[in-house]
């Protein structure tokens, strides 16, 4: 429910903090391009009419200073990330290639190669069995989501030197 007084203010309008009473009228655009006639119809002469495009707002921003904690937890998050997809990434290449008998291949090429030897038979898989894959890439993702952290990090730092000197990075942003 909105009331308009003698400015032509709402109450909710007036509510909402605004003093000066011309803050909230309005008046009419004409929306043709030729000036108002007199009664007879030939007054005024034509005036162009202007057209606006709307082609968005720029606004320059400067990047000063970014905060090594938000870096360090966004970094690690990350990189958790990155490490998951990796063991994932490498647990399916295995079961692939295992599926595949490219392991088995190996196997019978090494006993070929082998063949005049009186050692005893050797499996590629002894040496890359799906246990040890899977555990060698997880100790990989552990140390790469420790080294990404600090790098993140470490790089917080410079940035942030490199940024008192010269002044940060300036980007523009556009409002569509």
């Amino acid at each position: 429910m909105s009331t308009t007084g003698e400015t032509g203010m709402t109450a909710r309008a007036a509510s909402a903090g605004s003093t000066s009473p011309s803050a909230a009228t309005t008046r009419p655009v004409p929306t043709s391009g030729v000036a108002a006639t007199g009664a007879s119809g030939t007054a005024g002469a034509a005036r162009p009419a202007q057209v606006t495009v709307n082609r968005g707002r720029r606004v320059k921003l400067t990047v000063s200073r970014i905060d090594p904690w938000s870096a360090m937890k966004m970094s690690f998050l990350l990189s958790v990330a990155l490490g998951i997809a990796m063991v994932v990434m490498v647990a399916v290449l295995w079961t692939i290639l295992a599926g595949m008998g490219v392991f088995d291949q190996i196997d019978s090429m090494i006993s070929q190669v082998l063949a005049g030897a009186t050692t005893k038979p050797v499996s590629i898989k002894d040496f890359v069995g799906f246990g040890r894959v899977v555990s060698l890439s997880i100790v990989i993702a552990v140390l790469d989501v420790v080294i990404m952290t600090a790098i993140a990090t470490l790089g917080a730092f410079l940035y942030n030197v490199c940024s008192a000197l010269v002044g940060g990075l300036q980007l523009t942003l556009t409002d569509d």
